[in-house]
């Protein structure tokens, strides 16, 4: 029986210490294709689906529209166990607001002290500096390396690969059923990023992602963009995601995507201490794009699948079969397009995240 002891565990895990990490950290700014939105941002910045917005188009797994279900449609399937119950003094698994619960090993003094931004909120404005808050110039610096908004990357960051790879988020959902029939074709692997929220909705599918050897990572609770929030609500979302994993397979995730590529050192500060690395990238297909704005505009900024295609394909030849790319297995569309790239550009040789860079599938894996 499974304890939530073994949460705590992980620090067994060897890791490089604060001190040690902060010699070695060499801040990097990249070029990429990277832009801070996904396909949820057809509903605004950060924040997943409500279900007034999706009771009209998405009631039949999407609409017409093709906008991914709000998983609160679906109640959670996953029981929720003694020992996560134990420690939390709860009973079921929450819904769109996560509570904080405290870790003992988490270390606030550790936390780098950057300043708390909103999505595409780079620069620093009157309001600010009347605040007296800390400049937000500091995220151009070494200091913070925000991603999001300067494409800042550490040491630690997995932001490419020697072989050119797929990577999806968002998951699982129905749709990753097709995705997981096609990557079973070729026998090739793939690093699913996980949302919690799914996870306790379709755990039969993430065990199913997991049984056929693809690695499951974490993609927090909500999809929430994590720079704008407190500490302690980045630490909720990250430790209930980590519990929706380990009640469902009884392991903990070592690879983390921040959604939106939401990330800082004050984020990378509380990751590490769970054990945990960031995967960014350095091509977005904006596959979200092809979804629309379902707001009553024109539909003349939509992607196409070719469009997705040949912008793959073209980065393929220029980086020399090098890379790694971000793709959404939330709904069919996304998943389609991912396959067709799949098995017609990528199908003879890819790599999971941990091969890329010679890293441990998981922290720990429990006996069931």
């Amino acid at each position: 029986m499974i304890t939530w002891l073994v949460f705590y565990l992980m620090l067994t895990i060897p890791m490089i210490n604060g001190s040690d990490l902060s010699l070695r950290l060499q801040s990097k700014f990249m070029p990429t294709s990277f832009s801070p939105r996904n396909i949820f941002d057809t509903h605004g910045p950060a924040t997943i689906n409500s279900n007034k917005e999706d009771s009209s188009s998405s009631s039949g797994g999407g609409g017409g529209s093709g906008l991914p279900p709000s998983p609160m449609q679906f109640p959670p399937k996953l029981p929720f166990p003694k020992w996560l119950s134990d420690f939390t003094g709860l009973h079921e698994w929450p819904d769109l607001d996560p509570p904080y619960i405290p870790l003992d090993f988490i270390d606030f003094n550790k936390i780098v002290n950057i300043p708390i931004h909103k999505q595409g909120q780079c620069h620093d404005t009157g309001s600010n500096n009347n605040n007296n808050l800390t400049p937000l110039s500091i995220l151009r610096t070494p200091k913070a390396c925000s991603f999001d908004c300067f494409n800042c990357v550490e040491i630690d960051d997995v932001y490419t690969c020697p072989k050119l790879l797929q990577t999806f988020d968002d998951g699982p959902s129905t749709s990753t059923l097709k995705l997981l029939q096609s990557f079973n074709q070729t026998g090739l692997k793939t690093t699913l990023f996980t949302l919690g929220v799914n996870i306790v909705r379709f755990p039969e599918i993430y065990q199913q992602s997991h049984s056929m050897g693809h690695i499951m990572g974490s993609h927090t609770w909500l999809h929430k963009f994590l720079p704008s929030l407190t500490n302690q609500e980045i630490i909720s979302q990250i430790e209930w995601s980590i519990w929706a994993m380990n009640a469902t397979l009884n392991h903990l995730p070592k690879w983390f995507r921040p959604p939106y590529g939401g990330i800082d050192n004050r984020i990378r500060s509380i990751l590490r201490q769970f054990g945990m690395q960031a995967v960014l990238w350095d091509f977005d297909t904006f596959d979200w794009k092809m979804l629309g704005g379902g707001g009553g505009g024109g539909t003349s900024n939509i992607r196409k699948e070719e469009d997705v295609f040949s912008e793959v394909e073209k980065f393929k030849l220029t980086k020399n079969n090098k890379g790694l790319i971000l793709h959404h297995d939330a709904i069919q569309k996304t998943v389609d397009v991912g396959i067709m790239i799949h098995e017609k550009l990528l199908n003879h040789d890819q790599l999971t995240v941990p091969l890329c860079v010679g890293g441990i599938d998981y922290i720990k894996t429990f006996p069931k």
